[in-house]
């Protein structure tokens, strides 16, 4: 069997978004992280190159088809310092229906959020996920610490960091954050709603400009990622 290396994955998804790029300045080896809305990895396997074998990447992904690559790939990469799950994070734990949005026949793999406190129900396949919450899973796994997450899962942001509190407050990882109006509308949030409560624990929002990570005060539509951090310089 043809073994893809963990470089050529990396060189791969580093074309894909240049937040990428700014990971190891927020990453170092022996790190712990936790890539949440995993998809087929494109983060997952960035942050298992910068933590390298004595670190840790926790990767969580409920949809079954990315699932199944994002594992394959952590096999044929034998990546034994990542971890998938074939589950979403939320508030609490249990299960909970998932909505899998068709375009032109085809899933929309990247469309798809959870139905709990959905405000504007779209069409799609309905699935029911395991759901857990981050501090479940800090507890469980005994994760002596968290240095950094991405969080990824289509306006649910807030209600995952909510289930993750406890872990934030007491590890303040750096906090990588899709944050998108029409996404978020969707449970009838703001971008505010999600940056706030973050500002006011004391941590710094950043955004990638120019290969450089740059402070700034507000969310705007011309971008999507949003860096929360209070180490960055």
């Amino acid at each position: 069997m043809l073994r893809l290396s963990m470089a050529a994955m990396v060189a791969h998804t580093l074309s894909r978004e240049s937040e990428l790029r700014g990971l190891a300045q927020l990453v170092r080896p022996g790190d712990i992280c936790l890539d949440i809305g995993a998809a087929y990895g494109m983060y997952t396997f960035s942050l298992a190159r910068l933590v390298g074998p004595t670190g840790q990447v926790h990767s969580f992904e409920p949809l079954r088809f990315p699932y199944q690559i994002l594992e394959s790939a952590r096999r044929v990469a034998a990546a034994g310092h990542v971890i998938t799950t074939n589950a979403a994070l939320g508030p609490s734990n249990g299960r909970q229906r998932l909505c899998l949005p068709y375009r032109f026949g085809l899933p929309n793999h990247g469309w798809a959020h959870l139905e709990t406190g959905l405000k504007n129900p779209g069409d799609g396949k309905i699935l029911e996920v395991p759901v857990y919450s981050i501090d479940h899973i800090c507890e469980t796994r005994r994760l002596p610490f968290v240095t950094f997450m991405k969080v990824d899962v289509e306006g649910f942001e807030s209600a995952v960091l909510t289930g993750g509190i406890r872990t934030i407050e007491r590890h303040r990882p750096g906090l990588l954050l899709e944050i998108e109006e029409r996404h978020l509308a969707k449970y009838g949030m703001t971008a505010a709603d999600v940056a706030e409560p973050l500002l006011g624990m004391g941590y710094r929002m950043y955004i990638r400009w120019r290969g450089r990570w740059q402070k700034t005060n507000e969310v705007t539509g011309h971008r999507r990622n949003y860096l929360f951090s209070d180490r960055l310089s």
